[in-house]
């Protein structure tokens, strides 16, 4: 069955057409949506042209809920925040690995200490090192090996407290000669209450030539002379001339 409306309809079709332009509409806040972000993230210049498309093509007839524009309006905020959060984050991070690097380049040149059991020893001068005593023993011995394995030197230190244990070597061999310079391992050695010889931990110094900075924010790392390797900025125990 047919209905025929034979007034004024005008107001009917005006109706109608706003019915059918809010459907229209709506596709655009889609449009919109995809022009603004494309393939990133919301970020607010986008999310701020969402929402002014969505206000430009709200239904008359069923606009948009008060609530609803203040929670998103919250959500605004806080993606403003974060935004300026993360910029002020990045720009102390940017600033610290700056001064770490600035930090590390005066390294250079000169000579640390860190917990190794190599150094590269010029022999015509005595050489500093320590070794890290966990209990109290009553004797630690540090034997000295070039870098064919043979022993050099063996350093007894006698009875140590817990803590760390100076040693020094004048750079000469068992028969009181000097002995070439070059790289040595520095081995300590003490014993327990059974008699059983435990290792200990060994700082000796070395020369830092260069500074190699982490492409990946992580920590730099100093290199050292003598194809001693590197070293993390943070293992250095002390810094000399």
């Amino acid at each position: 069955m047919a209905i025929v409306d034979t007034s004024n309809n005008s107001a009917v079709q005006d109706l109608f057409n706003s019915k059918v332009k809010s459907a229209a509409d709506n596709s655009s806040v889609g449009n919109a949506a995809k022009s603004a972000t494309g393939n990133q993230a919301l970020g607010k210049d986008a999310f701020l042209q969402l929402l002014v498309t969505q206000l430009k093509n709200q239904n008359p007839l069923s606009p948009q809920d008060n609530g609803a524009f203040v929670a998103q309006l919250a959500q605004f905020s806080s993606l403003e925040g974060i935004n300026t959060l993360n910029d002020s984050v990045n720009n102390i991070s940017s600033n610290f690995s700056s001064s770490q690097a600035l930090q590390a380049s005066s390294l250079v040149g000169r000579s640390i200490i860190t917990q190794t059991d190599k150094a590269l020893v010029d022999t015509s001068k005595s050489m500093t090192g320590s070794v890290a005593v966990t209990a109290a023993t009553g004797n630690v011995s540090i034997k000295i090996t070039d870098k064919d394995g043979n022993v050099v030197r063996t350093i007894d230190t006698g009875a140590q407290s817990a803590g760390t244990s100076d040693f020094i070597w004048d750079g000469k061999n068992d028969n009181g000669e000097v002995a070439p310079a070059g790289t040595y391992t520095f081995t300590a050695t003490t014993k327990n209450d059974k008699g059983d010889a435990v290792a200990l931990a060994t700082s000796l110094p070395a020369t830092v030539t260069s500074v190699t900075l982490s492409k990946t924010g992580g920590e730099m790392l100093l290199n050292l002379a003598g194809g001693m390797g590197s070293v993390k900025l943070s293992q250095i125990q002390t810094i000399g001339t």
